[in-house]
């Protein structure tokens, strides 16, 4: 690495303060009607002409919006995932992202103290918040999804537990893809709109429930032939982890499937890097969570009774892989 480059990456969170604030400010909706002045904008978002103007100039100079003139208009990719009228947009996400910067501005005082600076996201009271946490969960669920599931053969497998699911995201791509298939989203009762809205939306309100609860304290039923475990496990110890992934293999019947989807580290945890940033997320969020390593989650996966364990050769963002193996 250069000089050049580590101040790069030390003043990188300017673009992503840029980003935050043009989502915050919905500014790529309002540019979705048509080229207009930043003087449009900063009208209908309720802005100051000057920093709106400021705030176009360096978004259009990142590429999310086009310049000529003395217009600005959205390009193809902008009007994709940044306007709140495409049903592929990834704002929730970065509004979540948003919500953690107050805490990684802090990561030095959580390293001293090995301690949260922050409520974990999906606990939060603040129902905007829980909002972004759990549809920014739907847009990365939504990109990940279509390479997961035709890479698990679920044939002949008529139910399917969904633990921790959020919205039902990946319940409800299986489900699109197993025709046979059902599916129960087990989460926290805060989460029931989020899922029942999104499980509608895409019709299938009729193969799809949502059953509230505590996964470490509450009963989460039994008799499923499978059971996807999707980015829970991080967000506990290894001692809550352990629980959580127990009690989901006994929900499901003997020869059925346990898969669990992580952001798995190398087995020295030094890397790939998003895993081992993710722990430091972690550390700021949780009392216990973090990142495991592919080795760790097997044996936990062994230790449940889980057999034949097999890590899918899929190549999935941020390294993020799937284990899967059977009841025995």
């Amino acid at each position: 690495m250069t000089p050049s480059e580590l101040l790069q990456l030390s003043g990188g969170y300017w673009n992503v303060c840029a980003l935050h604030a043009a989502v915050k400010l919905d500014v790529f909706t309002q540019m979705s009607q048509g080229a207009a002045s930043a003087a449009d904008i900063s009208m209908v978002t309720g802005s100051d002409e000057r920093g709106m103007t400021m705030l176009l100039n360096a978004l259009a100079a990142m590429g999310l919006l086009d310049k000529f003139e003395n217009k600005f208009s959205i390009p193809p990719f902008s009007a994709t995932y940044l306007s709140k009228d495409s049903d592929n947009y990834l704002g929730y996400i970065i509004l979540h992202h948003h919500n953690l910067m107050s805490g990684w501005a802090r990561l030095d005082e959580a390293v001293k103290n090995g301690g949260p600076l922050r409520s974990n996201s999906s606990r939060t009271d603040d129902e905007a918040a829980r909002e972004s946490f759990l549809m920014g969960m739907f847009n990365l669920a939504s990109l990940a999804a279509p390479l997961v599931v035709p890479a698990i053969d679920l044939s002949g497998r008529r139910s399917l537990l969904d633990l921790g699911g959020g919205p039902g995201t990946y319940a409800i791509h299986f489900c699109l893809h197993n025709p046979e298939l059902k599916a129960v989203v087990y989460d926290l009762p805060t989460t029931r709109r989020f899922a029942e809205e999104t499980i509608q939306r895409f019709g299938l309100s009729d193969r799809i429930s949502f059953s509230a609860g505590d996964i470490l304290a509450d009963d989460i039923g039994s008799g499923y032939d499978v059971v996807w475990i999707s980015q829970l496990l991080h967000s506990e110890d290894p001692t809550g982890a352990a629980i959580m992934l127990r009690k989901g293999v006994q929900a499901v019947v003997p020869g059925g499937l346990v898969i669990v989807q992580e952001f798995i580290l190398d087995d020295n945890h030094a890397a790939p890097p998003f895993p081992t940033l993710f722990s430091l997320n972690m550390l700021l969020g949780t009392q216990g969570g973090q990142s495991y390593s592919q080795g760790e989650l097997s044996d936990m996966m062994t230790q449940s009774g889980v057999r034949n364990i097999l890590r899918l050769p899929l190549k999935l963002p941020n390294g993020a892989g799937i284990m899967m193996g059977i009841v025995a």
